[in-house]
C-alpha cells in the first residue's frame, strides 16, 4: 500500500483523468460556458490547469517517458481530450515521482530564475492549483444544471481501494 506525500498525487492523477473523461462527453456549447469569478470557460480552465501542472512537473526530475510536445501552455488551439489525458498522465506521474524521489528541500529558481522555492513548495502549489480549478469547473457544471463527477477522497477510495481485492477494511 502506498502512503505519504505521493498518495496525494495518485489521487490528483485519478481526479484529473476522471474529470477529463467526464468533460469529453459535453457539447462545445457546454464547454464554452464561463461564470464570473473563475479562470475562463470550462475548456480554458481545464487547459490552464493541465498546462500549469506540466510546468510544475518539469521541476520533479521525471524522465521515465517522453514528455508530450509542444508544451500545452504554448498551444493556441484546444488539443483534444485524448491529448489532455496523455499529458495529464505524464505530468501526474512526474509529480508522483517528485513526491516519492525528489529531494523536497532542494532549492529551485523558478520564473526564469527570479523566484526561489523548494521542491516541496512546487508540489504543494501543484496540488492546491488543481484542486482550486477542479472546484471552479464543478461550479460551472452545476450552474448549467450538470451534476459534476464526484472527485472527493471518498470517491477516490471507492474507485481505487474498494475495487481492489487487497483493500484494508480496518
Amino acid at each position: 500500500m502506498r502512503t505519504g506525500l505521493s498518495e496525494f498525487f495518485h489521487y490528483n492523477l485519478w481526479a484529473n483523468l476522471t474529470l477529463i473523461d467526464f468533460l469529453s462527453d459535453l457539447t462545445d456549447e457546454q464547454l464554452d460556458v464561463t461564470i464570473d469569478g473563475v479562470y475562463g470557460t470550462l475548456r480554458e480552465t481545464l487547459v490552464h490547469m493541465l498546462a500549469s501542472e506540466e510546468g510544475y512537473a518539469k521541476h520533479c526530475g521525471y524522465t521515465a517517458e517522453e514528455r508530450p510536445t509542444p508544451w500545452l501552455k504554448g498551444m493556441a488551439d484546444f488539443p483534444g481530450f485524448d491529448n489532455l489525458k496523455q499529458r495529464s498522465t505524464y505530468s501526474g506521474h512526474a509529480l508522483i515521482y517528485g513526491a516519492e524521489n525528489a529531494d523536497i528541500r532542494k532549492g529551485l529558481m523558478l520564473d526564469d530564475g527570479t523566484y526561489p522555492a523548494q521542491v516541496i513548495i512546487v508540489l504543494l502549489q501543484a496540488m492546491n492549483h488543481t484542486i482550486d480549478h477542479r472546484s471552479q469547473i464543478s461550479t460551472m457544471l452545476t450552474q448549467q444544471g450538470i451534476q459534476p463527477p464526484s472527485l472527493d477522497a471518498w470517491s477516490y477510495n471507492d474507485a481505487i481501494y474498494l475495487s481492489d481485492s487487497d483493500a484494508d477494511t480496518d
